[in-house]
Formats: C-alpha cells, structure tokens, sequence
C-alpha cells in the first residue's frame, strides 16, 4: 500500500526527532561567539514542527549552570509551534542556564535523557542575538532540511475580494509553495488595489522568505486587519516574490481559476 509522505511525517510528530545538519552553526550574545559547532544537530521535541539546534556541550563557550531536572509536560497543544515556550519541553531531561558575559540566559539550554542525544544541549534559538550558518546569518529558526520553497510564474487567474469588493484581481500571479503549508498567490501591486491597503505595523519573520510587513485592507466601513504582506527584501529563496502582495486566503474571498485541487 502506498504511504503519504505527508501521513508520514505527521505520524512522527510524537517522537524525539533529529538529524545532523553537516554545516558549522554559530551563536552570539552581545556580539561574542558563545556556541561554536562542526557537528549541530537539528532536534525536534515531541510534537514540535519547528527544530531546534543542539550541540555537544563541549562546543558552548559559556558555562552552564543551575542545572534543573524535568519530567516531559503532560499538558501541552496537540502541536508545538514557535509560538510556544522553549522551557515547554516534551521530554525528560536537565534544564539549564547560560551564562554569557555577565548575561543570564535562563533556561536556554537543555539536555534531554535519551542516549541518543548524550552529551547534547538543545538551545533556545530566542536567548541568542544572533545565529550563523557557516558565515551566513540565520532568522527565525534553523532551517529545517526537509523543508523548502518553490515560487513558480502561472497565469492562473486570481480574484480577491472583501466582501463583494474585488481587491485584487490578476492572471500572472506568482505561486509559492513550502512544504506542508497551503499554496499562496503573490500578485503584482499593478493587479491589487493599493488604495484600499494601509500598512499594519506588524512584521513577522520567516526563516527561509525573509522579514515581511504587513497591509489591513479597508473598505467602506469594514477593516480587515492584517490581511496582505509583501516582501521587500527577501532571502535567496523568494527573490521572485520580491514587493508582491499575497493575502491570507483565510481572511478573504479568493477564487482560482483553474481551480486547485483541495
């Protein structure tokens, strides 16, 4: 019978994951390296979707101290996003503190039971100012080797409305897809109606697009906050999409045609 990888990687999701991730990964406090490593890992707890660094604890610059012992948490979402604590830990294991240039980095080390893992620390990616991947700067999260972006040209024809308002309408969108996400349409700023875009003050970070910024769409009296997002400097990976404008298929109406398959 054949097997989904989708189906696949999801059964996973309550297992202690990792993989070697065969680059040199660096990580700054206050502009000094404290972690320095040949051989990082990338490791996911149980139920998380998004890794983390861990690294020999021979290769942290800084001295590890009050060592805490914790059970794996019990009560916890179905899935771990980013948005979840790192000291939400999932499995057994000794939490530690990091003591960087007289800076505490509370709780942003922690070393897991399992044997396969001995003499590893997970790190907090957020307790660090700064992240390399070889000499290149790393955001958001480390970049996770089964996943990826595509970002191909289409002449799908796009329409976006806001309530019965058509806010954007083109047939030379861009097509983003990144593994295990739904497709997104960036569309040329010519093809959406900039005059009823605002810009949000809200900006997310992607680890593998980039920084986006973000519009709310007003129309008559309703306010879609947060609706749109473009990016202005994107990483390698999405140049193509450079100052398009993508919505949030959940916040609008959008129809494409031909249609997608669900």
């Amino acid at each position: 019978m054949a097997t989904s990888m989708d189906e696949l990687t999801m059964s996973q999701l309550g297992s202690l994951r990792w993989v070697d991730m065969r680059r040199r990964v660096r990580a700054l406090v206050d502009g000094r390296v404290v972690v320095d490593s040949a051989t990082a890992l990338q490791v996911w707890e149980p139920y998380r979707v998004v890794g983390c660094y861990a690294v020999p604890i021979s290769d942290v610059a800084a001295p590890l101290v009050d060592s805490q012992r914790v059970d794996a948490a019990t009560e916890h979402p179905p899935i771990l996003t980013p948005d979840d604590p790192f000291v939400l830990h999932t499995t057994a294991g000794t939490v530690y503190d990091l003591r960087a240039d007289g800076r505490a980095l509370s709780g942003a080390a922690f070393r897991p039971d399992d044997p396969d893992l001995a003499d590893h620390v997970l790190l907090d990616w957020s307790a660090f100012d700064e992240w390399r991947e070889e000499d290149e700067s790393a955001i958001g999260h480390p970049h996770d080797p089964f996943q990826r972006i595509d970002c191909l040209s289409t002449s799908r024809h796009v329409v976006v409305r806001v309530g019965d308002t058509v806010v954007a309408e083109s047939r030379r969108p861009t097509l983003l897809l990144e593994t295990h996400l739904p497709p997104r349409h960036y569309l040329p700023r010519e093809d959406v109606r900039m005059d009823l875009l605002v810009p949000s003050d809200t900006v997310t970070v992607c680890a593998y697009k980039g920084e986006a910024s973000y519009y709310s769409a007003v129309v008559g009296d309703d306010v879609v906050a947060d609706v749109a997002w473009t990016y202005t400097n994107p990483l390698i990976d999405a140049v193509p999409v450079r100052d398009l404008i993508c919505f949030y298929d959940e916040r609008v109406t959008l129809t494409v045609e031909p249609s997608e398959q669900p």
